[in-house]
């Protein structure tokens, strides 16, 4: 799934690059998307927070979570919305291994660690990294403490899952980056300095992923509404970003883009809080990824 998931994702990107008036279209494949979910009884869909949540509490995911995230990711990257990938394969492998675990009759314990297992699989196939993903699925059930039940068949699942993506020719997601420092006593201090700056960056990243649904909610209380017009935003920043960069599109879709000009040392110094707001726009009007 997570390998049909690359390849569907690189097909839809390299469609829109090859014909930018797709972006056009954004705010119909908001309403698209919103209507997917009312008519799959979705429509109240907490996203990632949820399948979190689920691991924690041992809630059940649905499975049709699965096709409808897949489905919507792809559509909102097609069009030119500002998503990633990362949420949508949690959902994708969370939803489809807590279905399995209630067809296998498994206790709570082993309930969480099988969904565990299925989002370290998913998340390790589609960007080729097993120990984060398996790290990552572990800290689920409380952040900053390890879920060590889990260790063995977590891992496994990662490893298992790359295997399988490697096989079916997906590459793992990597950057090339030269001139690393050696370590010393002044990098090791600018290391910690970014850490804590990175920490401050993505509590301002979350508090403007929250505020953004509150404020369509106050201002367009309709679904339907709030996805046209969130659709309607993007393109008009995509324009407003033209006024300095004429023709690019490096804010929609999943940035990689900004993450290669980064590394480059060529990124604008205001890319992460265009990406951000990109970002918080798209998703918080009902987008997916």
């Amino acid at each position: 799934v997570s390998t049909a998931f690359y390849y569907a994702l690189n097909a839809v990107t390299a469609l829109r690059e090859a014909n930018p008036w797709l972006l056009w279209l954004l705010p119909l494949g908001g309403v698209a998307i919103v209507l997917l979910y009312r008519i799959c009884g979705m429509e109240k869909d907490r996203g990632t927070n949820f399948v979190l949540v689920a691991v924690r509490e041992n809630q059940p995911l649905r499975l049709r979570t699965a096709p409808l995230i897949f489905a919507a990711t792809v559509l909102t990257h097609l069009l030119g919305g500002s998503s990633g990938r990362e949420g949508a394969i949690l959902q994708i492998g969370g939803s489809l291994s807590s279905k399995i675990g209630r067809w296998m009759h498994l206790d709570d314990k082993d309930s969480r660690i099988i969904t565990m297992c299925g989002m370290s699989a998913a998340f390790s196939a589609l960007f080729g990294t097993p120990l984060t993903a398996a790290m990552f699925a572990m800290e689920v059930t409380s952040v900053g403490v390890l879920y060590y039940a889990a260790i063995v068949p977590c891992v496994l699942s990662a490893i298992i899952g790359l295997w399988v993506a490697q096989l079916c020719g997906v590459p793992p997601t990597a950057f090339s980056l030269q001139g690393v420092p050696n370590l010393t006593p002044v990098t090791l201090l600018q290391c910690i300095g970014m850490g804590v700056l990175f920490a401050l960056l993505s509590i301002l990243f979350c508090r403007m992923m929250h505020a953004a649904p509150r404020l369509y909610d106050k201002y367009l209380p309709n679904p339907v509404a709030r996805a046209a017009a969130g659709g309607a935003l993007v393109i008009a920043l995509t324009f407003l970003v033209w006024l300095w960069n004429p023709g690019t599109y490096d804010y929609n879709g999943a940035g990689t883009a900004v993450i290669h000009a980064a590394i480059g040392g060529e990124a604008r110094p205001g890319a992460f809080l265009l990406k951000m707001l990109f970002t918080t726009i798209t998703l918080g009007a009902g987008f997916k990824g």
